[in-house]
């Protein structure tokens, strides 16, 4: 139907972005972070059974994702063609775009455990160095699944990780883990495991005894910086 009249499907793509509604939930989901239904419900205006019709309608047109975590569900952008499209549309109409503000606690935001990985702006933050120094690969053709390089292999063995175990593991060993404070993924599997066993162990960060929260320590700052650029 798409390839013999993709004047229609374009219609119809052009038809589930155009309802106001809608438009305010994928203009809200445009800086990267995914939202769960409610607070897309309240970006659109509309009481959450709406909300749930209208995301039911963009992620069958391929438009956003819908992200379990837990009992939670998360919301995102379907890919980086739908962003540009949307920013294309955005520019041309001469709209601003509003911005996404957490309400979590600031403690609990900068660093924390996530099961047994780094969560928060620190986890977001070296899962992206990971990625951007070339120690992360990307698995084809499953989203949000990497290996290591030869490299990243070789740096984290360095730092004490025991590669050959980790892949051992019955577990994924290195993947994108939804993350509730930043709305962005951080670094879960084997590899995330690994990484705050790394952390621990050398003192970079430590737990706080009543929480989730960790401390990142002057050792950590240096550290963090030196060998991944890395500036929190």
């Amino acid at each position: 139907m798409e390839a013999e009249h993709p004047e229609a499907a374009v219609s119809e793509m052009a038809a589930a972005i155009a309802e106001p509604a809608r438009t305010r939930m994928l203009c809200a989901l445009l800086d990267g972070r995914a939202r769960t239904s409610t607070e897309l419900a309240l970006v659109a205006g509309v009481n959450p059974s709406t909300a749930s019709v209208h995301l039911a309608k963009l992620r069958e047109r391929r438009l956003v994702l819908m992200h379990v975590q837990g009992r939670h569900r998360y919301y995102s952008l379907h890919d980086h063609q739908v962003a540009a499209a949307i920013e294309a549309l955005t520019v041309i109409a001469g709209g601003p775009i509003g911005t996404f503000e957490p309400n979590t606690p600031e403690r609990m935001r900068a660093a924390r455990t996530c099961y047994d990985h780094m969560a928060g702006a620190l986890g977001v933050a070296l899962r992206d160095r990971l990625r951007a120094m070339g120690w992360l690969s990307d698995v084809h053709g499953s989203k949000g699944l990497y290996d290591l390089t030869v490299e990243g292999t070789d740096e984290l063995s360095k730092l004490g990780m025991d590669v050959s175990a980790a892949r051992a593991q019955r577990r994924r060993f290195a993947c994108d883990c939804l993350d509730w404070s930043e709305r962005r993924p951080h670094l879960a599997g084997a590899v995330g495991a690994g990484l705050l066993s790394i952390a621990l162990q050398r003192k970079w960060v430590v737990k706080d005894f009543e929480s989730r929260v960790l401390s990142v320590t002057k050792i950590g700052l240096r550290e963090m910086r030196r060998r991944f650029d890395l500036v929190l």
